[in-house]
């Protein structure tokens, strides 16, 4: 039995209410479970037993686009990378039904809009499915979609999620025109990934990378390097009685750390962090809607691995891709909308850092949502 049925027959028992009732209620399940040393994580998380319907569950493109004042212009056809591991083999449809649901053009392999490749960049062969990973694919197109729908595509699937793999993928995305490369998965850092660092870092390119999933913690690789855009996670409420119209919080589960290994960016000035700090911005990453076949189409999922791809998106969009570094955003962070609110301690409340900015929202930069959420594109 194949990664893919394996994680699908997985997620029917869930459905089923077979799913431990703690984890169910309380906590998100990893779609990709802890694959040990040497290797990558994606981030994608369910809070529950996915809950399945004709249409879409969670926020859409249209409540993004309204939250984050996106302008009415899709913006120019910039090359956007995904970074990988498995193949998705539903990945082009489940988008283009993404895509139709919130009136995105059509972004397929016959108009190029749309390539998915192997790690070597050839169409074929491509690695064996997973469904964690598939899932993990299938939230990246689509964030980026809602983010960018004038963006084009390039999906590279990495054989493993081993640290030589994906940074392969990596380079094979920008060697084939990615000038923004997102990347939903991490790492505790050490010195085995950090092995690999060089790969994150191209001239001319912008890396994104989710900032993790498990609250205040070691910080995550590779949205610790300085030269990738680390983004964390909030969460988003309607709110009418503000002008915005919206009202976020850091999201409990969102990634932050502290660096132990990473020199501090000169472009940097929290004082209670000697070295590297994550994450540097934020956006939505709680209650998405996406539609993914093998799960039986449309649910809600959670992760920075949501946030990551739709900064990356914006990214394109902004016609900056390349230009946008995170020095460049902390020299704009008047740009971004603060959010004062949160936390991303779940079982303390604050207490895991001593209700210090490195797990507490609160004004001006702190960790889990670094200097904010995006206002429009003026942050990039």
């Amino acid at each position: 039995m194949n990664r893919r049925w394996i994680g699908l027959l997985a997620a029917l028992v869930a459905v089923a209410g077979f799913a431990p009732a703690a984890t169910a209620a309380t906590a998100p399940r990893a779609a990709c479970p802890d694959p040990g040393p040497g290797l990558l994580r994606c981030l994608t998380t369910y809070t529950s037993a996915p809950a399945l319907a004709d249409g879409p569950i969670g926020w859409g493109a249209d409540d993004l686009a309204s939250a984050y004042r996106l302008p009415a212009s899709p913006g120019p056809e910039t090359v956007v990378g995904i970074s990988i591991a498995y193949d998705a083999p539903n990945l082009e449809a489940d988008l283009a039904v993404y895509r139709a649901q919130y009136g995105l053009p059509p972004c397929t392999t016959v108009n190029g809009c749309f390539r998915k490749v192997n790690q070597q960049g050839l169409a074929a062969p491509l690695p064996e499915a997973d469904f964690g990973w598939a899932l993990e694919s299938t939230l990246d197109v689509s964030m980026v979609s809602a983010a960018c729908p004038s963006c084009r595509l390039v999906v590279v699937e990495g054989n493993t999620p081993g640290f030589a793999d994906l940074a392969e993928t990596e380079d094979t995305a920008v060697r084939l025109g990615a000038s923004v490369v997102s990347n939903s998965y991490g790492a505790r850092e050490g010195g085995a990934p950090l092995a690999f660092a060089s790969h994150y870092r191209h001239p001319g390119v912008t890396v994104v990378a989710s900032s993790g999933d498990a609250g205040f913690t070691a910080a995550s690789y590779p949205a610790v390097l300085a030269t990738t855009v680390s983004v964390g996670g909030t969460t988003l409420a309607r709110d009418p009685s503000s002008a915005r119209g919206w009202a976020e919080s850091a999201w409990q589960y969102g990634g932050s750390g502290c660096s132990a290994y990473i020199a501090k960016p000169s472009w940097q000035k929290d004082t209670h962090c000697g070295k590297r700090t994550v994450a540097d911005i934020a956006s939505a990453a709680e209650d998405i809607a996406i539609h993914y076949t093998d799960a039986g189409g449309w649910l809600p999922v959670n992760g920075t691995s949501a946030s990551a791809p739709y900064i990356a998106g914006l990214i394109g969009r902004s016609g900056q891709a390349g230009a946008t570094q995170p020095s460049s955003l902390y020299a704009k962070a008047a740009s971004f909308v603060d959010i004062t609110t949160g936390n991303n301690d779940p079982s303390g409340a604050g207490r895991k850092c001593g209700n210090d900015y490195l797990c507490v929202a609160g004004q001006g930069y702190d960790a889990p949502t670094g200097l904010g959420v995006p206002n429009g594109l003026t942050g990039f």
